[in-house]
């Protein structure tokens, strides 16, 4: 293992955004959860939305619309698909992912928006020690995400929703979003390693066949990380640092 707690023929990073470099995770589940219990009280015998369970089993690291299609299929309810530009109050998979990302905006609005210390000085040292970096992130406001913490500039490519509505690719837990990141840094993927801490992203990074796959545990679920695919498990990716 190199310094950084990588196989010595890792070439390149590929990291999610939201608990992994951003500690968002957490508004992403209470923007879900607002939005789905609103929803289920039109519905007799519905329990409310798990933040953490349902959080983690359906939605976490998911596009949107997959995640609200994925949740609403676990109890059995079946909306129209709509359209992208859907208004967040029409009864629709696009409507419902619409207002959660609505809610998601005025919460970060809010309370604004922070990055992991550890994962920042991890970057660093990626860089300093000349490996390529990606961000791959299912939210189609990672630019303005990464800006907001002044972190844009340490990724080299960046695939996010709105680049994967362009390409036309699947999100996770399919690959493509970090195949392509590994294709534009002209890296195969048996030599990137993936960093993710949502299930769906350990889904991907076993599909993909990459090099190296890291589970970053923000929430404790090592064991479910370690069953979905990881090569590792961290709390923070400051504990890969210095490792020989």
């Amino acid at each position: 293992m190199t310094a950084l707690g990588l196989p010595d023929t890792i070439q390149a990073c590929l990291f999610d955004l939201d608990g992994v470099v951003t500690k968002t995770a957490v508004v992403h589940a209470a923007a879900w959860k607002e939005t789905f219990d609103a929803f289920l009280r039109g519905y007799d015998g519905q329990r409310p939305f798990d933040a953490v369970a349902d959080y983690d089993e359906y939605v976490d690291g998911r596009p949107r619309a997959d995640g609200v299609r994925a949740f609403l299929d676990s109890r059995g309810i079946h909306l129209p698909e709509g359209t992208p530009d859907d208004p967040p109050d029409a009864a629709t998979v696009h409507g419902l992912g619409n207002r959660k990302n609505e809610l998601l905006l005025a919460k970060i609005r809010t309370d604004g928006v922070e990055a992991y210390d550890g994962t920042l000085r991890y970057l660093e040292a990626v860089r300093a020690q000349g490996l390529r970096t990606a961000i791959v992130s299912s939210s189609a406001n990672c630019r303005d995400v990464l800006r907001s913490i002044g972190a844009e500039h340490f990724f080299d490519v960046r695939i996010d929703g709105v680049v994967a509505a362009e390409r036309h690719l699947p999100g996770k837990p399919h690959p493509d979003t970090f195949l392509a990141a590994a294709h534009d840094l002209d890296v195969e993927a048996a030599h990137a390693a993936v960093f993710e801490d949502a299930l769906a992203g350990m889904d991907a990074g076993r599909a993909g066949r990459f090099g190296y796959v890291v589970g970053v545990d923000r929430v404790g679920q090592t064991d479910a990380l370690y069953a979905h695919g990881a090569d590792t498990v961290v709390k923070d990716l400051a504990e890969l640092g210095g490792k020989e």
